[in-house]
């Protein structure tokens, strides 16, 4: 949170009747296509959030620093006002708690990949071309319950091509390193301890990916398993206690209903579809003061380099914007926990439009919401930890600090 304690935004911290309504377009920042020169958002048709921008105070966030390159879980951290350096929360984990399953103290827990790959061990496509959750299910039924030296590993089915993975027993230690290389063209990492007391775990995970392998090995394209981001369940402040909110998470991925359960949101059950959400969102809407809505699918096309896909995502919100603004919220927050450019096909380091809607905004002269318009807004180039206290701000949300 910037130079800023979580503990004197809990201090100033007040109840009030407004409404926040923080809508995170997951992955939404890009760059520009070599044949049009223009972003995702430049190329998109979207003139409620052009409009909605006209009316904001707008800038450029930053997830975690300058330069670094955010995975999703420590960009939506950034967002909710925690410092993500600080405060760490394994893929895993964030899998299992999305799913509801019910980790238990000493659990490990690691987020896992079908995958493609060659009859030379070689990554073909680290998504199993993004195999249907029927079809993981019944992988995962074939990897469940298995007991490797007295300890016992549970294969769970989350959405498509994911799973997850629990490890539970006696004297394991989540300090161990990933098995997914995170590129294609190389074999999946064998998994090493960092510390002498993970060295078991270590054994234990490698012995499972091994028979993984075998038993996986005639199910193409889903041939075999990667595993990554292994850790305890954390123990965070959550947004109620720092904030004073109550808080709601409308989001259909697993992963994100996992992010916000840890920091306390209330999960609330909604559909796959963006429409879905709008619908939670109003039904929900007297009942919370504020509201994380997540929007996945532009992560995904950036993520498989596809432009155009991408384009029609950010066209589909901003058809739907009008089912926000209409409920008038006192603030609403337009932001990305990262970028996404379909050029890169993966997760970068630039940082993200944002802007923050509210009477008391003082507005900038952004018309457009874009990467080369936000550039130029009245918050300049800002953490994402310093959008929450903005956020509360605008809602009269805090006190003064000093006399």
């Amino acid at each position: 949170m910037g130079n800023i304690s979580l503990q004197l935004i809990r201090e100033l911290s007040n109840t009030t009747p407004s409404k926040i309504v923080l809508l995170v377009i997951d992955g939404m920042g890009g760059l520009p296509d070599i044949s049009s020169g223009k972003t995702e958002l430049e190329a998109a048709n979207i003139p409620n959030m052009d409009g909605l921008a006209a009316m904001s105070i707008c800038g450029l966030s930053d997830p975690v620093s300058p330069g670094i390159t955010a995975g999703s879980a420590p960009g939506h951290l950034a967002l909710f006002g925690y410092d993500p350096v600080t405060y760490h929360i394994g893929r895993g984990v964030l899998e299992a708690m999305g799913i509801d399953y019910p980790l238990q103290s000493g659990d490990i827990a690691a987020r896992g990949n079908f995958c493609t790959i060659d009859k030379n061990g070689f990554i073909t496509d680290r998504r199993a071309g993004r195999i249907s959750t029927e079809q993981s299910s019944q992988l995962c039924d074939l990897l469940n319950n298995m007991n490797i030296d007295g300890v016992s590993l549970y294969a769970l089915p989350v959405k498509d091509h994911r799973m997850a993975l629990v490890i539970r027993g006696d004297n394991l230690n989540h300090n161990i390193t990933d098995s997914d290389p995170q590129k294609t063209g190389v074999t999946p990492l064998k998994v090493k301890a960092n510390s002498p007391e993970a060295e078991r775990t270590a054994s234990i995970i490698n012995k499972f990916l091994e028979r993984a392998r075998d038993i996986l090995a005639s199910h193409n394209p889903a041939n075999m398993l990667l595993l990554r981001g292994f850790d305890e369940k954390p123990k965070f402040p959550t947004v109620s206690e720092i904030y004073k909110l109550k808080p709601a998470a409308i989001a259909s991925y697993p992963m994100y209903r996992g992010l916000a359960r840890a920091v306390g949101m209330e999960v609330l059950e909604t559909g796959p579809a963006i429409e879905d959400e709008m619908s939670t969102l109003k039904k929900s809407y007297d009942s919370y003061d504020f509201f994380f809505i997540h929007i996945k699918e532009t992560d995904a096309q950036g993520e498989d380099g596809n432009f155009e896909a991408k384009v029609k995502v950010l066209e589909h919100v901003d058809r739907i914007l009008p089912e926000i603004t209409g409920l008038n919220p006192d603030v609403i927050i337009v932001a990305g926990d990262h970028s996404t450019p379909a050029m890169i096909k993966g997760h970068s380091w630039h940082s993200v439009p944002v802007l923050i809607y509210s009477k008391w905004c003082r507005p900038d002269n952004v018309r457009q919401f874009t990467e080369s318009a936000c550039i130029y807004g009245g918050l300049g180039r800002i953490s994402a930890t310093d959008i929450m206290p903005l956020a509360m701000a605008n809602a009269l949300k805090l006190n003064k600090y000093g006399a």
